[in-house]
C-alpha cells in the first residue's frame, strides 16, 4: 500500500511535468550589483534588498550570487519565495536552479500556504511539480492542528500533505500516531496507510488502514480495527466511529469485551451509541461470561446491551430470537431474554425452557433471580410445568398456574406450587423399589427436594391424592396434560464454539 501511494503521488505530479520549460530570470532590484571574478565571469553579486523573478514567482533575499549562464543562484539572509498569491516560503539560505526550477532551502525553513504552515531545517521545492519535500523531520500546523513526521511531502497546488515515519498529530481533543498519513487540507481528510492510533479522552482507536474527517470527526478504520476505553474493547475487521455522536459501527469478525464484567461477545455486525448508552450485536452471535464458579455460554440472533454513559457500567441486557445458553449446571432457551442488573433478575419470554441436570422447567414466562453469581429463585408462570426423570423409570411432574423454585447452591431446595397444583410422583422405598405412582391435586403445594429428588410434598386446600401400583396405570396415565419431554432441544457445550 505504501508503494501504491508513492506511485499515485508520482502519477499526479507527473501530469504537470509538461509545464516544465526554460524561462528567463529577471533581476528586479538590488542596492548594489557587480561581478565577482573569484566565482566566475558569469556570476553576479547582488547586495541589499534583492528581488528576482522567474515566471510568476518572486525571490527575495538580503544578498545573492547569480550565474547568468547556468541560471543558478544562491540567496542569503531573509530569503523569501513568493510562489503565488497563497504560498510563501522563507529560509536563511537558498540554492535555486533556474533551468529545473528546483530550490533547496536551509535553516529555519517555513512554508506558508493559507492556514497551513510547514517548518523544517531543510526543504526542497520543485516549482514544476508544486512539491515541497523535507527528508529529516518537519512540522505542519493548520489552525488548531499540529503534525510532525520524519519525512514529508506537500503539494501546494492540491493542498495535500504526505507524512512518512513517526507521524504524530495533536489536536485539542485528540492525538494521532501513524506510520504513514496523507492529509487533504482542503477537505480536512486524513488518510492512513499504516498502523495508526487515534487517542481522545474517552477512547483509543487503532487500525492499519483508513481515514479520519477532522471536521465531522468521523473515522473509518480497516484491517483489524479496535476501539477501547477503560472498561470495554471492540475489535473488528472494519469499523466506523464518530467522536461527536459517540456512534460506532463494526463489521466482520466483531469482538466486544467487557473487562469489568468478564464478558465477551462475538458476531459479524455491531453498533454502539455511546451517548445513548446502547450497544447492539447480531449475525452469528456468541457470548461468554466468565464467572468464578463456571463459564456461561450464550447465543441469540440479536443482543442489546445498555450501559451508564458516565461509568460505562452495564445496566440491562436484552437478547432476541433463538436465545440459548449453557453452563455446566444449567441450560436454557427462549425467544426473548432480558437481564436487569439492578435487581439481578433474568426475564425469559416466548416458550422458555430451563434444564438443570435431569430436570426440565417450562412456563409461558420464567423469571430467574440471581445472587452472588448463583440462582436464588425461579418464578414460572402461568402454565408452569416441571419434569424430572425418576432415578430408575418414569417422570416426576409438577404442574400449576405459578411455581416458584428456591435454590440452594444452584440446586433446587423446595418448590412452592399454587393454583390448580398437580403432581405425579414415583414413590420409592429406600432400596429403590417402586411403592407406587402418586397422583395428587390441591390448591397449593410445598415440595421439598433432597439429593435432587422429591422427598416430601405438603398439600393445602381441595386435596385429592391417589396412589396407583404401576401395573394398574392405563396408557399414558403417568403423564400430566401438556407433558412434553424436550431433552433433544437442550443446548450442548459444543453448540457455542
Amino acid at each position: 500500500m505504501r508503494n501504491y501511494i508513492l506511485i499515485l503521488l508520482i502519477f499526479i505530479v507527473g501530469n504537470v511535468s509538461a509545464q516544465k520549460g526554460k524561462t528567463t530570470i529577471h533581476i528586479l532590484n538590488a542596492d548594489k550589483a557587480d561581478y565577482d571574478e573569484r566565482l566566475g565571469k558569469n556570476v553576479q553579486r547582488l547586495i541589499g534588498n534583492v528581488v528576482m523573478r522567474q515566471d510568476s514567482t518572486y525571490f527575495y533575499s538580503d544578498s545573492a550570487y547569480y550565474n547568468e549562464k547556468t541560471k543558478f543562484f544562491d540567496g542569503f539572509g531573509n530569503v523569501h519565495i513568493k510562489v503565488n498569491d497563497s504560498t510563501d516560503i522563507y529560509s536563511k539560505l537558498l540554492k535555486y536552479n533556474g533551468d529545473t526550477k528546483f530550490a533547496e532551502l536551509f535553516h529555519d525553513v517555513i512554508l506558508k500556504d493559507d492556514s497551513t504552515v510547514l517548518r523544517t531545517e531543510y526543504m526542497t521545492y520543485d516549482r514544476v511539480k508544486h512539491l515541497a519535500t523535507y527528508p529529516n523531520k518537519g512540522t505542519i500546523t493548520r489552525n488548531d492542528k499540529k503534525l510532525v513526521s520524519k519525512k514529508g511531502y506537500y503539494r501546494d497546488d492540491i493542498k495535500v500533505v504526505y507524512f512518512r515515519k513517526d507521524v504524530v498529530g495533536t489536536m485539542p481533543d485528540y492525538k494521532i500516531v501513524s506510520d504513514t498519513l496523507v492529509y487533504d487540507t482542503d477537505n480536512e481528510m486524513m488518510y492512513f496507510y499504516g498502523p495508526t492510533t487515534i487517542y481522545n479522552k474517552e477512547n483509543t482507536l487503532f487500525g492499519n488502514y483508513g481515514w479520519y474527517n477532522t471536521e465531522s470527526e468521523l473515522a473509518y478504520l480497516d484491517k483489524r480495527a479496535t476501539l477501547r476505553n477503560k472498561e470495554q474493547l471492540m475489535i473488528a475487521d472494519t469499523m466506523y466511529y464518530n467522536k461527536k455522536t459517540g456512534y460506532a459501527k463494526a463489521l466482520s469478525d466483531v469482538v466486544l469485551e467487557d473487562t469489568t464484567n468478564k464478558a465477551i461477545m462475538k458476531g459479524e455486525f455491531a453498533e454502539m451509541w455511546r451517548d445513548l448508552g446502547k450497544c447492539m450485536m447480531t449475525d452469528n452471535l456468541r457470548a461468554y461470561y466468565y464467572e468464578e464458579i463456571d463459564t456461561l455460554f450464550a447465543t441469540a440472533d440479536t443482543v442489546y446491551v445498555y450501559f451508564d454513559t458516565l461509568t460505562n457500567d452495564v445496566q440491562r441486557i436484552k437478547a432476541f430470537y433463538n436465545v440459548r445458553f449453557f453452563r455446566n449446571d444449567i441450560q436454557g432457551k427462549c425467544d426473548s431474554l432480558h437481564y436487569a442488573v439492578a435487581d439481578s433478575v433474568v426475564y425469559m419470554r416466548r416458550e422458555p425452557i430451563i434444564w438443570a441436570e435431569d430436570t426440565q422447567m417450562t412456563a409461558d414466562s420464567i423469571n430467574i433471580a440471581v445472587r452472588d453469581q448463583a440462582i436464588d429463585s425461579m418464578l414460572m408462570y402461568p402454565n408452569a410445568f416441571i419434569i424430572q426423570q425418576d432415578t430408575i423409570k418414569g417422570f416426576n411432574q409438577v404442574k400449576g398456574k405459578q411455581v416458584t423454585a428456591y435454590f440452594d447452591g444452584n440446586e433446587i431446595d423446595h418448590l412452592f406450587n399454587e393454583g390448580n397444583a398437580e403432581t405425579i410422583y414415583w414413590l420409592r422405598d429406600d432400596d429403590g423399589s417402586l411403592i407406587g405412582v402418586n397422583f395428587s391435586q390441591s390448591a397449593v403445594m410445598i415440595i421439598k427436594m433432597k439429593d435432587k429428588q422429591i422427598s416430601d410434598i405438603r398439600y393445602f386446600n381441595n386435596i385429592k391424592e391417589t396412589l396407583y401400583p404401576e401395573e394398574q396405570l392405563k396408557d399414558n396415565q403417568e403423564y400430566l396434560k401438556g407433558f412434553f419431554w424436550k431433552e433433544d432441544e437442550k443446548p450442548q457445550r459444543q453448540d457455542f464454539d
